[in-house]
């Protein structure tokens, strides 16, 4: 028995210290295995796309006429799959005169014929989505051109339509009983935004071109019209629309102002003249608060359609130049009310430029992502049809970097057309000036500083005729003198080019750590920053990028997430450094350089 017990024993010892040491094992084992990953939760296909805006008449001309059209969209859709590119948003296609190219619609239902027809817009959407590209329109509810029949019923007072502008009467001179406009008021195109109408007796408003009338807001039948214009689009299978000019939808209304229009004081700009747009404060002709309702019921009408329709979701972004606590709500209220998917973020295009240094570019980012609603989508805005390109108001040396920025800060990446192989403003002569802005405001010797011509130039495809955007030698603005030197094919052949830089960024946007990760965002010195998005258990990218116009040396792992071995995953195109690269910090950047840096998981 006592042999008995001690052999059992024995056991029973060899047995406690072998459950010791399996336990410790087991604990080494758990405490080196590390965190878990993430769980990655699905997005929507728009929170973390790439949009890029088609300025139809430049982008590819299909029938030899020199103006760009829907046929020749659809031929090179296959563009944007090679670009890492997901929804394409076209500037205006619906029947109009022109003289804002698009923007002074005169039918909202139908296809301008220069662009096509509506079997011409039914192929593009079918043949984009079956490629995965979502479709978005450009929509303009704020006015109408004076060729609409809107507007000539409503010129008639024909029931219905009375009210569908803005009508006021006009001021009587007491002096001579001469007639005077109802108030001061500017049109963003310069002049006074009243123009009077011989056949109704009144003038009416516009904020624009002379030829586009603002719809009146307070009309519900305007209100209704609106809607029913978008359901028609999205029941042809658009995605969503870019809304433009919001911020004019509404002006003072005179029944609070004692029944007049209120004149606007002075903004104090001593370097406008009196027809220029902000030489009165524009407080009564912009940003009323009124116009957020309207942008609210647009979202639940949209969501209404997508319910019913059992559809993906259908996107309204809103083109918004305002302050950053006015943009904000475009998002939606305190009270959980939806408006746009979100607001155009023009941070980089009116707040900086080619003397803004690292700080200045880490502020204004942080600026829009300090305001944003908790839970909203950020978006970032390089260029677009109404202002100079991007190489053109920063510096050429920039472009992969300022592309970087966009395409990997968390949201929504847009490029306008061009931004990919960083195409130059073409130089356009007043002879061929054709942009109503510059031809209301310019002369001979100025018109160039009004002109949004140089940003709208052709396409540049390879470096045949019309650098491939025509078979025409002739076409509606001047092809870009530099287009021998800047198109897609050549860039597609080079070792090196900015497409191909555009296409590994777009590429690593699908990691992890861009689509679903955080970011850390800080000047290293006066000219260089670094960006850097990181999601635990995953692999960290950093991009480092010197703004300045000088030398700059760094050192990106005084940064805790930045560890080494660094390694190069791209660098833009005048870098000496190559993908695959190892490198050690310090880091001398030269002037606009940019280096994305591979380094391991946090």
């Amino acid at each position: 028995m006592k042999k008995y017990l001690k052999v059992v024993g024995i056991t029973v010892g060899v047995l406690i210290v072998t459950g010791l040491v399996v336990a410790g094992i087991t604990l080494i084992v758990l405490s080196t295995k590390g965190p878990d990953p993430p769980e990655l939760v699905p997005l929507d296909w728009w929170e973390h796309t790439v949009i890029y805006q088609i300025y139809p008449r430049s982008f590819k001309d299909s029938d030899g006429d020199g103006i760009g059209d829907l046929k020749g969209i659809t031929s090179e859709l296959e563009h944007f799959v090679d670009a890492g590119v997901g929804a394409i948003w076209m500037s205006p296609i619906f029947v109009s005169p022109m003289v804002d190219f698009g923007y002074d619609i005169s039918d909202f239902y139908n296809i301008h014929h220069e662009y096509g027809t509506m079997a011409d817009f039914e192929e593009l959407v079918q043949k984009a989505h079956a490629l995965g590209i979502k479709v978005l329109l450009d929509y303009v509810p704020n006015h109408a051109s004076i060729e609409s029949d809107y507007f000539i019923r409503s010129e008639a007072r024909e029931p219905g339509f009375e009210n569908y502008f803005v009508w006021a009467d006009p001021l009587i001179n007491s002096t001579d009983n001469s007639r005077r406009v109802p108030s001061n008021w500017i049109s963003q195109f310069g002049g006074s935004v009243w123009e009077w109408s011989e056949a109704r007796q009144q003038y009416y408003l516009h904020q624009f071109a002379i030829e586009q009338a603002d719809f009146n807001f307070r009309e519900q039948a305007v209100r209704d019209e609106m809607i029913n214009i978008m359901t028609f689009w999205l029941d042809k299978g658009a995605d969503g629309f870019r809304v433009d000019a919001i911020p004019h939808l509404f002006e003072a209304n005179p029944d609070d102002h004692g029944g007049v229009y209120p004149d606007e004081p002075l903004s104090g700009n001593m370097f406008l003249n009196p027809n220029q747009a902000g030489y009165t404060t524009q407080e009564h002709t912009r940003d009323l608060i009124e116009l957020y309702d309207v942008v609210y019921e647009w979202r639940a009408g949209v969501d209404r359609w997508q319910e019913e329709n059992g559809s993906e979701t259908k996107v309204l972004l809103a083109e918004a130049y305002a302050n950053i606590s006015m943009t904000m709500l475009y998002y939606g209220d305190e009270r959980g009310t939806l408006g746009a998917h979100f607001p155009f973020n023009f941070e980089f295009i009116t707040s900086l430029s080619a003397a803004s240094n690292a700080r200045d570019f880490v502020f204004r980012i942080k600026h829009w992502l300090t305001y944003m609603p908790h839970g909203k989508v950020p978006n970032w805005v390089f260029g677009n049809h109404d202002n100079n390109r991007m190489p053109s108001r920063f510096r050429e040396n920039m472009v992969d970097g300022l592309n970087a920025l966009s395409l990997m800060l968390p949201g929504v990446a847009i490029t306008y057309q061009g931004e990919e192989i960083g195409m130059r403003d073409g130089y356009v002569s007043w002879e061929d000036t054709v942009d109503v802005q510059a031809c209301n405001q310019g002369n001979p010797d100025n018109y160039w500083q009004f002109s949004r011509d140089p940003a709208r130039t052709p396409y540049h495809w390879d470096s045949s005729t019309s650098a491939g955007f025509s078979s025409n030698t002739t076409t509606w603005l001047p092809v870009a003198d530099d287009y021998r030197e800047i198109n897609l094919a050549a860039q597609k052949l080079a070792d090196r080019s900015h497409f191909k830089v555009y296409q590994s960024l777009t590429r690593l946007r699908k990691e992890p750590a861009l689509s679903h990760g955080e970011y850390f965002l800080q000047s290293l010195s006066q000219n260089t920053l670094i960006l850097v998005r990181h999601l635990l258990t995953h692999d960290t990218y950093a991009l480092v990028f010197n703004v300045g116009t000088e030398e700059d040396t760094v050192d990106p792992s005084r940064i805790t997430l930045v560890q080494d071995p660094l390694t190069i995953y791209i660098s833009s195109i005048h870098s000496r450094r190559n993908t695959g690269d190892t490198i050690s910090t310090p880091v001398t950047l030269q002037p606009g350089e940019a280096i994305i840096l591979l380094t391991p998981p946090t």
